[in-house]
């Protein structure tokens, strides 16, 4: 019995695996309106979420009446799978005389399915509602198929999938992360999309965040942080069907300004069970944090913001220290986001330490003097695909920091990270078990704390610097060119005996 439901699931691993890579080498075609991996993921996250949307419409009915609510379908029956896309018979076979193909198809989405989506977020009833979120979505995506007939071809390898099971659903999600991981390595603009897996899991355990507690990501991106946080709580109360409701409906918030990490973290928490996070689509630091009120707080936030000199000047004014640079402006944010006691971890370019601008030296004075600074790990280059160096701030707001700061090095030990070899969790269980305070500290040479009392109040420089490595000496140019002197008159004397 075993055996056969593992081979069962084989074969379903399979068949989702083989589906995906079909599509993808279809949207490599002419036709599709696609040009690298961003369009990919845009054009297969709009048609899997329609999927997805038919295939769970009998499950909320079903959950619906169990209770006593009267049943109001996610989309009105013209604008349905299985009507436009793969109309079916009273015996569930295609109906081939109701498909639509080549232009005519191309014609409906562009005019009629698109234009009609969009309009949900206008007449739905309430913010929280599936028509809100299919609204928002869809404001954002366009189709950028030109041939109805290779649309047709990726609708068909795209039915077969499932979505009825929480096993079907982890098989699928899997399948997305891989596709957001490719994402994360399409170039420079990709890597806003993916934060690597085995580092936002190391994070939540760390954070280590309860059923009960909020949950906030205001740079989501693919929706990473909250769908690795959700399966963390899920866990802690896998039978109990009121924390199963809190999590769903009180838990977990976030925001994103671009229009495919916000479709994709939509899709992603989709499929990791999260089926209605409160993400919004916008510029997070559009928000006026001298507003926020206890309301508006959050116990546990995980977040990689992005870091540039983007934010435009409107925003500026919504905080206390002024800059451009976004990252800056997400760590001020994220301070003001927290409850008194709340705690965060936050990835942010290693320079933050030790930049010798103003804004810089007063986001780090903020830090110190309202939160206490529990630890700095260090992370290699090669995290991240595009090469940035990065640290993980793990703070309490509960300051200001009086014990000393505990740092980490993460140490590779020769092995070089890069796309054949990306981090995993094994390289940070070191760091995670001392943390937890499973094993010890003492004389790790990745180890190093910092007496806040010795901190240079006027840069409150917070630099990587590991006492314990000590720095390479090199000659200087005098010193060489003495040894290489010394080296010609020993060759010299060694020739006279010639």
């Amino acid at each position: 019995m075993a055996r056969a439901k593992a081979t069962k699931r084989k074969e379903q691993i399979s068949s989702a695996a083989t589906a995906f890579n079909a599509i993808d080498k279809l949207l490599w075609q002419p036709g599709s309106g696609c040009s690298g991996a961003l369009d990919y993921m845009e054009q297969s996250s709009w048609l899997l979420f329609l999927r997805y949307l038919d295939a769970r419409e009998e499950e909320r009915q079903l959950e619906a009446e169990m209770v006593g609510k009267v049943y109001e379908p996610a989309l009105k029956q013209a604008l349905r799978w299985s009507t436009w896309a793969y109309p079916v018979k009273a015996d569930g076979s295609l109906d081939e005389n109701a498909i639509l193909c080549g232009d005519e198809l191309i014609d409906f989405v562009q005019r009629t399915l698109f234009p009609e989506l969009r309009k949900l977020k206008d007449s739905a009833t309430a913010t929280d509602t599936i028509q809100y979120r299919v609204g928002s979505i869809f404001e954002q995506l366009n189709c950028r198929f030109t041939d109805g007939y290779l649309l047709r071809e990726v609708i068909t390898l795209m039915q077969p999938l499932k979505f009825q099971t929480e096993e079907d659903r982890h098989e699928l999600s899997v399948l997305y992360e891989s596709r957001l991981g490719e994402m994360g390595n399409a170039g420079r603009d990709g890597g806003q999309y993916y934060t690597p897996r085995p580092l936002i899991r190391t994070m939540i355990r760390l954070l280590d965040p309860e059923v009960g507690e909020r949950f906030d990501d205001g740079a989501c991106g693919s929706g990473g942080f909250l769908c690795e946080a959700y399966h963390h709580m899920r866990e802690k109360a896998k039978n109990d069907p009121k924390a199963y409701d809190i999590l769903q409906h009180h838990t977990f918030t976030g925001g994103e300004v671009k229009p495919l990490a916000y479709v994709s973290a939509q899709m992603n928490c989709i499929l990791h069970g999260l089926e209605t996070p409160t993400i919004t689509f916008g510029d997070t630091l559009s928000n006026k944090i001298a507003d926020f009120t206890e309301r508006d707080r959050v116990d546990v936030i995980g977040a990689n913001p992005p870091f540039g000199a983007g934010a435009n000047k409107i925003n500026q004014q919504n905080f206390t220290i002024t800059t451009s640079e976004t990252a800056l402006m997400f760590m001020e944010y994220f301070i003001a986001k927290l409850k008194k006691g709340g705690r965060a971890a936050i990835i942010i370019k290693n320079t933050f330490l030790s930049n010798t601008d103003n804004a810089s030296i007063a986001i780090r004075r903020m830090l110190l003097t309202r939160c206490k600074l529990n630890w700095i790990l260090d992370l290699p280059a090669k995290v991240f695909t595009a090469g940035v160096q990065t640290v993980v701030l793990f703070f309490t707001k509960d300051g200001p920091t009086v014990d000393p700061i505990r740092y980490y090095q993460l140490d590779m030990k020769g092995v070089s990270l890069g796309k054949t070899r990306p981090l995993n969790e094994r390289d940070l269980a070191e760091f995670e078990a001392m943390v937890k305070g499973e094993i010890t500290c003492d004389g790790n040479t990745s180890y190093w704390t910092v007496d806040p009392a010795t901190i240079d109040l006027e840069t409150y420089d917070l630099s990587v610097k590991n006492p314990n490595i000590k720095p390479e000496v090199r000659a200087t140019a005098a010193e060489c060119r003495a040894e290489i002197q010394s080296a010609y008159a020993a060759i010299g004397e060694l020739l006279k005996g010639w």
